[in-house]
């Protein structure tokens, strides 16, 4: 493993680079769009332990911080939505110009969002594979999520607030602390206009972590996968038993959903012609 600082769209990013030496050749690069605020420190166990299962299958992987995140310039109270996926087209093109090959690409929670819009912002991006682990859906109800856990707060510190006052605020133009992250109007407005929408090529490779073997995919996840397949989207979709590792109190990991990530990368590069 490596790390660096590459030129972002707003400052230097932080990223690491996961590649083995004892690889015969490199099979492609890995682009990995990490969770949302807390929810990123919590998985980040689980996606270093993921890109050194794939760099020893002999891919290169990267994982950025971006703006405002990690080790990379700004805070995250600066971030928004766009700036975002400009870091990671600029993550992208680094990856190309130093490795290329096939790219897959991985995204975690809201990293799904992300990539998702990525995907349809940048045409040349075509990826092989998509990998999406407990996709949002939605940005939007996301968003109203994250603000109830500051109502959820305030409630035990007898602030009484509702989300629709914290949306208003925002609205207004106010950044607001939510749960030790200052949420910018910008990055709040990004995130809720967020849909998931399915890549333009290759499969989707879509992982929910359940709690128990005879558990199934949520229903809203089963509809949009629907949908996807009835237009012609080609998604597999898998569950595995684990505990919900990006927003569990301690670090958690689950090793079945690395395996099954490991065999759907390894599906992904054998459809790509030689």
């Amino acid at each position: 493993m490596s790390a660096g600082f590459l030129k972002g769209s707003r400052g230097p990013l932080f990223y690491t680079l996961h590649s083995t030496s004892t690889s015969p050749r490199c099979r492609g690069v890995v682009l990995v769009a990490q969770p949302f605020a807390e929810e990123q420190n919590k998985s980040r166990r689980m996606v270093a332990l993921q890109a050194r299962a794939l760099a020893l299958d002999g891919w290169v992987v990267m994982v950025p911080d971006l703006y405002g995140c990690g080790d990379s310039h700004g805070d995250f109270g600066e971030a928004d939505w766009q700036g975002w996926l400009d870091d990671l087209d600029a993550c992208l093109t680094h990856l190309r110009r130093t490795h290329g090959g096939p790219v897959v690409c991985l995204g975690v929670r809201a990293g799904c969002l992300l990539l998702s819009q990525f995907a349809q912002q940048r045409d040349a991006l075509e990826p092989v594979a998509t990998i999406f682990w407990q996709p949002v859906l939605d940005g939007n109800l996301f968003l109203m999520q994250f603000l109830r856990l500051r109502v959820a707060a305030g409630m035990i510190g007898g602030n009484k607030e509702s989300t629709r006052d914290l949306r208003a605020r925002l609205t207004a133009g106010e950044s607001l602390e939510i749960a030790g992250y200052m949420l910018s109007p910008k990055l709040a407005s990004g995130l809720a206009e967020s849909r998931l929408e399915a890549p333009r090529t290759g499969p989707v490779h879509w992982f929910e972590v359940v709690s128990s073997d005879d558990a199934g995919l949520s229903v809203q996840s089963s509809k949009c996968i629907d949908e996807w397949r009835s237009s012609g989207i080609e998604v597999h979709a898998t569950t595995c038993t684990g505990e919900p590792f990006w927003s569990a109190q301690e670090i958690r990991e689950v090793p079945s959903l690395i395996e099954l990530t490991r065999a759907a990368v390894a599906d992904a590069e054998s459809g790509v012609p030689a």
